[in-house]
């Protein structure tokens, strides 16, 4: 049974399969055996996006396609890993803690979710969503830094200066997302924004001390940073749109903290996607560093504490 839906991952699938990823050749790191495992990723992924349209209460097929997706994600890490061996790269001990704990602690996590709702497509979709969001981010920062595509240099210093924020900000922009991020206003007060997603991103601090986040980025933004990979038949299903992005945005900003001048490390121990009353109550508790930046695509708030 599970050859059978290896074949459907592996193929173009059946007649009514709509091309819905689209690998970005530019994110490409140009090591043969990783981009053709990302690129191939990602077909997987759109194969089992149809699976999950067309054949909706098709429990079985789900469990089988989402292990064997699974199988090779990891045979992929392993893959990676020995490439970075190979070249004696520096960051080595670091990528791997982080496929780590993809592997024994998100994925089971989304799984545990997915399995308690009995395979539903809403839960499927989420799973697809946050899977599709962290693979993208980590191509985009950690895999580019394996070949110098994106140097994560220590060149701010480590200060709660708007000008300092905004400078790291902009320039994780640029490696990340390729847009440039200008500071609208380095005292925002709560304004809303156009339809818009929310996030509470926490994070614990190997010194004892703890950061929270509170993020809104307009839909238009979200899209488009999610899009990088994804085609806009994908990007019609909103709620995987925002657990894709979520995942994306967590790494976006462990991209930005390694411009910073310090050696502390931070875990994320706490992810929340926020309605726009929950932001705004939240905010209202008092963010000393609070930022609007405006790229071409939409604004994005940026508020942090310790």
């Amino acid at each position: 049974m599970q050859a059978r839906f290896r074949e459907y991952l592996e193929t173009e699938g059946g007649a009514q399969a709509v091309k819905k990823l689209l690998w970005n050749e530019t994110l490409n790191i140009g090591v043969d055996v990783v981009d053709r495992a990302h690129a191939r990723l990602f077909h997987m992924v759109e194969r089992l996006m149809d699976l999950v349209e067309y054949k909706p209460n098709c429990r079985t097929a789900c469990e089988e396609s989402i292990e064997f997706l699974e199988d090779y994600t990891m045979t992929h890490f392993s893959e990676e890993e020995a490439y970075m061996r190979s070249i004696g790269y520096d960051g080595y001990e670091k990528h791997k803690k982080i496929h780590d704990h993809f592997r024994d602690i998100t994925l089971v996590s989304l799984k545990k979710e997915m399995e308690a709702s009995g395979y539903s497509k809403p839960a499927v979709q989420r799973y697809l969503g946050a899977l599709l969001g962290w693979l993208t981010g980590h191509i985009m920062t950690e895999d580019q830094a394996i070949t110098g595509n994106v140097l994560a240099r220590k060149v701010y210093e480590n200060l709660p200066d708007a000008g300092v924020v905004s400078r790291a900000v902009n320039h994780a922009m640029r490696d990340v997302f390729h847009l440039d991020a200008e500071l609208v206003n380095a005292e925002y007060k709560g304004k809303s924004i156009r339809n818009g997603y929310y996030y509470r991103l926490c994070y614990d601090i190997d010194n004892g001390g703890k950061t929270q986040l509170l993020l809104g980025v307009e839909e238009h933004l979200a899209r488009h940073n999610v899009g990088l990979m994804l085609g806009l038949s994908a990007l019609k299903e909103t709620e995987m749109v925002r657990h894709a992005s979520i995942q994306i945005l967590e790494q976006f900003f462990c991209h930005l903290g390694k411009l910073f001048k310090s050696d502390a490390e931070y875990r994320l121990f706490s992810e929340e996607m926020l309605t726009r009353d929950e932001f705004r109550k939240d905010f209202m508790t008092r963010y000393p560093c609070s930022l609007l930046f405006e790229t071409r695509l939409g604004h994005f708030i940026f508020c942090a504490r310790k």
